[in-house]
Formats: C-alpha cells, structure tokens, sequence
C-alpha cells in the first residue's frame, strides 16, 4: 500500500556532505512520523533523527549539529542532510514511515525503505 524509495547514499570523504531522500508513494491517507534509520555491521539499527507531522524534531546525539532532518509533505518525502560526516556514520541508512494507507484500517502501520549504503572514508 505504502511503498519507500530511498537515493542519496555514497561514498564520501570525512568531512564532506550528503543528503538522503526518502519518497512515500501509494495509497497513503497520512503520514505520522517519518524518520531516518541506520545499521552498521555487527551493531543495531538505531535512529538517526525523526520528524513528526506536527513538527517535531529528534536526533541521536551522535549527529546533532551535523545532520538535519526535513519534510515535504506535498510530495511526501523526508530528507537527510548529512554535514561534516564522519567515518562513524558509515551505515546502511534506512527510511522509516509511520503511515496509515487509503482504504486501510485506521491503524498506523510501520514501512521500511530498502536501504542506502553511506560509507565514509577517513
């Protein structure tokens, strides 16, 4: 019903810039919550930073400052701006949605984009 498309991930040297997109199509009625994940190899998934639909922010303490999370809700779309990288932000990056679909029941369901591999070099 809800489907993610994400773009944006690379390789990038410590210190240069990056931003993620994350596009939300299909049958969505609202959007509650859209946020940004990432797993590095032998760690868990952890949130990066999340944007509500009323506006609120929130990150990991590991990016703030660095990174900054937006929304178009006209196009359904959250964005990562990813400053000053690090090699410790090396992860799969991945999407994450908090929709309710058209003609579904009013509970909200969770979607996963697929996952933008960011590899930072030092």
């Amino acid at each position: 019903q809800v489907q993610l498309v994400e773009s944006g991930g690379g390789l990038v040297q410590a210190g240069e810039s990056l931003r993620l997109s994350c596009a939300a199509s299909g049958r969505i009625f609202r959007i509650n919550t859209m946020a940004w994940y990432r797993q590095a190899p032998g760690k868990q998934r952890e949130l990066v930073a999340a944007v509500t639909n009323g506006g609120s922010l929130n990150y990991a303490d590991s990016v703030v400052g660095r990174f900054t999370i937006s929304r178009d809700n006209v196009k359904n779309t959250v964005y990562l701006q990813m400053n000053s990288l690090k090699a410790e932000d090396t992860a799969v990056y991945y999407c994450h949605v908090v929709a309710l679909s058209l003609g579904g029941s009013m509970v909200p369901y969770a979607y996963w984009g697929q996952g933008t591999q960011v590899t930072v070099s030092s």
